[in-house]
């Protein structure tokens, strides 16, 4: 009797990203002059775990390379070879390799690495060495860099077609590109629909790319981070597919790998399609169920035989049954929920990499780790979270020398810190750095005729500093490998947009800044107001309305060609939603009396015109379909208590679709 290994394919490689996280956790808290033996343990143990499953299934390049990297381990936890600051690094690169070798064999690709083979070889070479000679050589004869030597990648990159309506600009990633080798582009135009049809803001355009450099796969992956969830990406090695052949993976993984077939769009750590949920979740889960069903058997005993007297016990059932199901959606939503320190995890090695990068000296504290948040808000704020660390390294913590100079510390102190706030999840990112400069911040938006000099002496800072969301803006002096091309921030602003959340800016030069993120616990349930306009249900997330009022339209008045009314001494722009919404009334003077919703988008204020106020409801979020993804302003769909349809509204993307002359406003 056979037994087809690789329907425990997934759950393996899934386990083994799991154990390379608790290997560089353990490595990053090592210390060197007093190594811990149970860290050494921990880290031995995963290692081992891996080679057992590797050479289990028949992946031999992951299998060899970690039984020589347990061998070395082995000699650390047994005493024979004593732990130092470079063999900490060559086993934090250890553990990057093997991440790269499981990304391998997702997508069907068994072959050794240049990493890989260089690490081995360096092992190899540690290994042969007499323990004594091994701690007295400083290894400098040995590589153990991750250059790579020049490779031939062939890209093929074909964006969403409405790409370009999120922000994203596919040029900046060419330009990146550029700086990692010799580039060559074709352009491909892809089928067009009729010329009747076509949209000036829609993309109809793929690239096939050729690169000749000394990088690997993950560093031109990074290029294209921000369009990932956009774009189709095939990341081809010309080099290697003329070199040696591949080794053959045995038959179970043969089938796991045809199944694969699709290429990765991002790594496992960051976006796995299972889950893990603590045995409690489940059992309070087949509780409420069985609560459920009690409630069934007593209303359906009850309508088999209703008479007016058992009206009572119709309500109190019916009762029960609202409470139950209220209870059985917050058990479903709590499966979902993850604590932050899935994303907060990689920050130690990350900010450790970077400070050494640019010899700075940097302590990273965290807070809240154990915060929880849906699955899917989680990876959605993987990838701003990690470019606003890399600012705050880069351009928010002084070098050594300039914090000594200016009376501090000469190691930076970066914190992160989560907690929840009502429905939402707050995350604040705090540097005691150089602040932002807001006179720096004014020439260059001026010199990029972003606002007059007028404009500038009247802006608050909050405003100012708002300015950096901005496509392509950056004050820094020089780019460096970290950052400074002022590409990034915008589309931080409008992935944590797309998630109706926001992010607010606190700064004072010299001391520091803070950035507080602020998006909802879950996407799949969202408390809305719900509006009328016309015959037509529209949802407006809660998360984003200040006030409601009714009021007078004629009292309005008109600032620089913009309808605007006067709330508490401040001008709020004011936009007639039917008028985009509703077809037929796009030049109509609707109404001389009407409601006024009062909405945030970042630091502005605007307000909506609505014919009628239905009230607050929370509604399940249903996407759209093929026919209307991608149509701007709408975030989704769902169906209210009496059964009809009510779309729900993205208020940036509406404001950057319908308000002309307001394009900023999906940056704010």
């Amino acid at each position: 009797m056979s037994v087809d290994l690789s329907q425990f394919y997934q759950v393996f490689i899934e386990e083994s990203f799991e154990g390379l996280d608790a290997m560089e956790t353990a490595l990053m808290g090592l210390d060197t002059e007093q190594p811990d033996k149970e860290a050494i343990n921990t880290v031995f143990r995963a290692a081992h775990s891996i080679k057992g499953g590797g050479a289990t299934f028949g992946f031999t390049v992951l299998a060899e390379f970690t039984h020589t990297l347990e061998t070395l381990l082995d000699q650390f936890r047994s005493g024979v070879r004593v732990i130092c600051r470079n063999d900490v690094d060559l086993l934090l690169q250890s553990v990057d390799c093997m991440r790269e070798l499981l990304d391998q064999l997702k997508i069907k690709n068994n072959r050794p690495t240049h990493r890989s083979e260089s690490l081995k070889a360096v092992f190899e070479a540690i290994l042969s060495q007499c323990p004594a000679t091994a701690q007295a050589t400083a290894r400098k004869d040995i590589d153990t860099s991750d250059a790579a030597p020049k490779i031939t990648w062939s890209i093929h990159f074909v964006p969403g077609v409405n790409i370009l309506k999120t922000g994203n600009d596919p040029l900046r990633i060419f330009t990146a590109l550029e700086d990692l080798g010799e580039l060559q582009v074709k352009v491909r135009v892809d089928k067009l629909p009729p010329f009747a049809e076509l949209d000036a803001e829609c993309l109809y355009l793929s690239w096939e790319l050729t690169l000749d450099g000394a990088v690997d796969e993950a560093t031109i992956r990074e290029q294209f981070e921000w369009v990932i969830d956009e774009c189709d990406l095939t990341i081809s090695n010309l080099s290697a597919q003329s070199e040696s052949p591949p080794v053959q993976l045995p038959a179970d993984a043969q089938k796991y790998a045809a199944d694969n077939e699709k290429p990765l769009k991002k790594s496992p750590t960051a976006e796995s399609s299972s889950i893990r949920v603590g045995i409690d979740k489940i059992d309070n889960l087949i509780n409420m169920v069985g609560e459920l069903v009690i409630i069934q058997s007593m209303l359906g005993e009850i309508g088999s035989d209703f008479t007016p007297g058992r009206l009572p016990k119709l309500i109190e059932g019916l009762e029960q049954l609202e409470q139950n199901t209220r209870e059985l959606q917050e058990s479903v939503m709590r499966i979902r929920m993850l604590p932050i320190s899935f994303n907060f995890s990689r920050f130690p090695r990350m900010v450790r990499d970077l400070a050494a990068q640019l010899n700075k000296k940097i302590h990273l504290e965290m807070h809240g780790e154990q915060t929880e948040l849906d699955k899917t808000v989680m990876e959605k704020i993987g990838d701003p979270l990690v470019h606003l660390v890399r600012n705050a390294v880069d351009h928010g913590i002084e070098s050594p020398e300039r914090r000594a100079a200016s009376g501090k510390p000469e190691t930076g102190r970066l914190t992160l810190n989560a907690y929840h706030q009502g429905g939402n999840v707050v995350i604040e990112i705090s540097d005691d750095g150089a602040g932002l400069d807001r006179e720096k911040i004014l020439r260059k938006a001026q010199e990029k005729n972003l606002l007059s000099s007028v404009d500038a002496a009247i802006l608050t800072d909050e405003q100012v500093y708002d300015l950096i969301f901005q496509p392509g803006f950056s004050t820094a002096e020089t780019v460096s490998e970290v950052s400074g091309r002022g590409v990034g921030m915008d589309v931080v602003k409008t992935k944590i947009a797309q998630l109706n959340g926001s992010v607010e800016i606190q700064s004072t030069i010299g001391k520091g800044t803070r950035l507080i993120i602020k998006v909802p616990l879950t996407l799949a349930i969202m408390p809305t107001l719900m509006i009328m306009l016309g015959q037509q249900t529209f949802a407006l997330p809660l998360a984003s309305v200040n006030e409601i009022f009714h009021m007078d339209l004629r009292k309005s008045h008109v600032v620089d060609g913009q309808e605007c009314i006067a709330i508490r001494d401040q001008a709020i722009p004011l936009f007639h939603l039917k008028q985009w919404l509703v077809k037929g009334t796009e030049t109509v003077r609707l109404q001389t009396e009407a409601h006024v919703v009062i909405v945030s988008v970042g630091t502005r204020r605007v307000g909506f015109v609505v014919d009628q106020l239905i009230g607050q409801e929370e509604v399940v979020i249903k996407p759209l379909g093929k026919m209307l993804q991608g149509t701007p302003g709408m975030a989704g769909a769902t169906i209210t208590g009496d059964g009809t349809i009510a779309l729900i509204l993205d208020v940036p993307g509406m404001l950057r679709r319908y308000a002309r002359g307001t394009h900023s406003w999906g940056h704010n």
